[in-house]
């Protein structure tokens, strides 16, 4: 059972590192307004996890999962989200470019919004959070464990590595934040990032369950 649990947590630990709209967001935010808003957005997309995580274990996320009326409704409510987050980001960018620095300052205010409800509503909004537990967990739970018990188990791993590797990243992000500050550097971070989301609101809309 040991190395069962071992090997789910390898299998957890490669997917969270693979870049995705959680990481987007994360620096989006984490640039813009600095690490303690990073590490917010980090809590909100955590408890995002575990939102979807409850649902899994109780089998709400299977009838999601299972209905494509739901994942459309959701995947759409998804999509629209990360594509305004991005057209915020690019709007950012352009008042970066005509706005007039003050002395020591960049020209630009912080976004708006609360941070922890951003990063919770860009999980929630992503259904394929729901397939992916629902369809990857059950392969993994271990032999020796309840099947209720082994996802919960797999579930808090998955937001505990979330956590720890978002955590870390921002403050990654943290030690750059000089560089970040360039009035030229952060014009092009927005930009980046806004595409980028949109990117991702455009793969999320286009997305099978």
């Amino acid at each position: 059972m040991l190395v069962q649990f071992l090997a789910a947590t390898g299998v957890l630990a490669v997917l969270t590192m693979v870049p995705g709209p959680d990481m987007a967001v994360v620096t989006k935010r984490a640039i813009a307004s600095g690490w303690k808003d990073g590490w917010r957005t980090v809590g909100g997309i955590t408890a995002g996890l575990l939102v979807w995580g409850t649902l899994t274990v109780v089998g709400l996320a299977a009838v999601l999962a299972a209905s494509a009326t739901a994942y459309t409704l959701v995947k759409l409510a998804g999509a629209v989200y990360l594509a305004v987050l991005g057209m915020q980001a690019l709007m950012q960018s352009r008042r970066r470019g005509s706005a007039t620095p003050a002395a020591g300052g960049t020209g630009a205010s912080a976004p708006s919004g609360n941070p922890w409800r951003t990063g919770l509503l860009s999980n929630v909004l992503n259904p394929k959070i729901a397939v992916f537990y629902t369809g990857l967990l059950p392969t993994l739970t271990p032999s020796g464990l309840s099947p209720h018990l082994g996802m919960t188990l797999l579930v808090l791993v998955h937001a505990a590595l979330t956590l720890v590797w978002l955590g870390s990243y921002v403050l990654v992000l943290a030690r750059a934040r000089a560089l970040f500050e360039k009035p030229a550097v952060r014009r092009a971070m927005d930009r980046v990032t806004g595409v980028v989301l949109i990117g991702f609101g455009i793969k999320v809309a286009t997305s099978q369950p």
